[in-house]
């Protein structure tokens, strides 16, 4: 990430990480050609994204609530898009 886009860091956060955790932070962005603090940002920023993705529980409006539930009760209709994807191998079957 060059420095003339990288956006400005302005928000502090603090952790406590015990000696084992430090060692192996520190050896883990080496590794990754990262600063430590890049390392631990990228990687808690992954999690949280993905934590956030995994969410089961949806907040929604009583007028998004109602269009969901229209939505789920139509008839089926043909998705030729969605048939093609599923008649693919999976990249992961061909070995």
């Amino acid at each position: 990430m060059s420095t003339a886009s990288a956006p400005v860091r302005s928000a502090r956060l603090g952790l406590r990480a015990t000696p084992t955790q430090e060692t192996v932070l520190r050896r883990a962005a080496e590794v990754a050609h990262k600063s430590l603090t890049d390392f631990i940002l990228d990687a808690a920023y992954l999690a949280a994204e993905q934590t956030l993705l995994d969410q089961r529980l949806f907040m929604v409006s009583g007028s998004q609530y109602r269009a969901i539930m229209e939505m789920l009760d139509r008839p089926e209709s043909d998705n030729p898009g969605l048939t093609e994807l599923f008649s693919r191998r999976p990249v992961w079957a061909e070995k």
